[in-house]
């Protein structure tokens, strides 16, 4: 028997082999593991450092809102069949709104109304979006298409409150400052920091939430004794000094003192020293947030963050949502790239005081 006879003759036999062994047991189906839920197993894989590996990007992208709607259930959890029907009402609502319009009709036609009601009744804050002058229209948004899934339960709320709510401010607590979309027009050092592309206060400083219309991407790079987080929404990167203290001269940067460390297979940082100007829901002087990274699967972050003030809070409060792979990288954001609205906004307030000015120089006014 010559070489070319005897492998061929081989590979028949393992082929045949397989074959046998496949016919006497057949393969049982595989049920994947839902990424969601923490395998008790699964163990994440350790960087360079031997830190457990967060690096790479990430979204937090959901359809599951901050604050629970209590019109449509006051329940911390939905039943997947409760949270798949949501899922395709929220993205038939949208994909209606985003429908091709007659050019012919006016806009605030009552077929616009039934759409924008729909809308409403999803996720009132995405009509908001194209509603004032300069608003986005829905073909812009990017909820995601799913519900915010953690440990098999799907959430009705990212907060984990009682009630999914905010908790009520102490009396006399601690005001806010600059920052505000409502806020005066004299000057544009007077516009919020998202308005002059200087931070986006939802995306960045933490707490990091879904901001519930775009861009809600991140990265993450790991070193030996810091942790840099990119925000895609203007383009602010936060770094956590790991085991060190927080810095006491009074500065305070944009994004607020963030300080880190590893307890396990977690990343824990806490942030101080959050400036006037980014503040959190009012809160800043005495601000502390601390955040839990956990990567609970392959495909995984579990982030869980913690809000105190003392000062304006009776207790603290706070949320959680999972990080998913991100499907793409996070590319510059150049926020002032042929951005109108600063300018647009300052002309239209002197267009608005002039016209003050000329129906109060007519005569017999007032």
């Amino acid at each position: 028997m010559n070489r070319a006879i005897a492998l061929a003759l081989g590979v028949s036999l393992i082929s045949l082999g397989l074959a046998a062994s496949s016919a006497a047991a057949p393969a049982k189906a595989v049920v994947a593991a839902d990424p969601n839920v923490r395998q008790p197993n699964w163990r994440p894989p350790k960087n360079a450092w031997g830190q457990p590996d967060l690096s790479g990007m990430w979204t937090n992208v959901t359809l599951t809102p901050l604050t629970r709607d209590l019109r449509i259930t006051d329940k911390l959890t939905l039943s997947p069949a409760e949270a798949h029907a949501k899922e395709r009402f929220f993205t038939e609502a949208l994909a209606a709104r985003d429908a091709e319009a007659d050019p012919n009709t006016l806009p605030g036609n009552a077929d616009d109304k039934a759409k924008d009601a729909k809308l409403i009744s999803a996720r009132a804050d995405f009509a908001s979006a194209g509603g004032d002058v300069g608003g986005y229209n829905t073909f812009w948004l990017d909820p995601g298409t799913h519900m915010l899934d953690i440990n098999g339960q799907f959430r009705t709320s990212i907060l984990t409150t009682p009630n999914g709510q905010i908790p009520p401010r102490k009396s006399g607590g601690a005001g806010g400052g600059p920052g505000g979309f409502r806020d005066v027009y004299d000057s544009y050092e007077n516009r919020p920091l998202g308005e002059r592309c200087i931070s986006f206060a939802r995306n960045a400083p933490p707490p990091m939430l879904p901001n519930g219309y775009y861009n809600n991407n991140y990265q993450i790079v790991q070193t030996g004794d810091s942790v840099a987080i990119q925000v895609e929404h203007i383009h602010d990167v936060r770094i956590v000094r790991l085991n060190d203290h927080h810095r006491t001269d009074g500065i305070r940067s944009w994004l607020g003192d963030s300080v880190g460390r590893y307890e396990g297979n977690t990343l824990v940082v806490e942030t101080t020293n959050v400036p006037q100007a980014n503040n959190f829901m009012g809160s800043w002087k005495n601000l502390k947030v601390t955040e839990r990274f956990t990567r609970i699967s392959p495909t995984r972050i579990n982030y869980q963050f913690q809000v105190e003030d003392p000062d304006t809070w009776d207790k603290p409060w706070g949320g959680e949502y999972n990080f998913s792979p991100l499907k793409g990288i996070v590319y510059e954001y150049a926020c002032h790239e042929g951005n109108y609205a600063l300018p647009a906004i300052l002309a239209g307030a002197r267009r608005a005081e002039q016209d003050v000015a000329t129906a109060k120089a007519k005569p017999g006014a007032d």
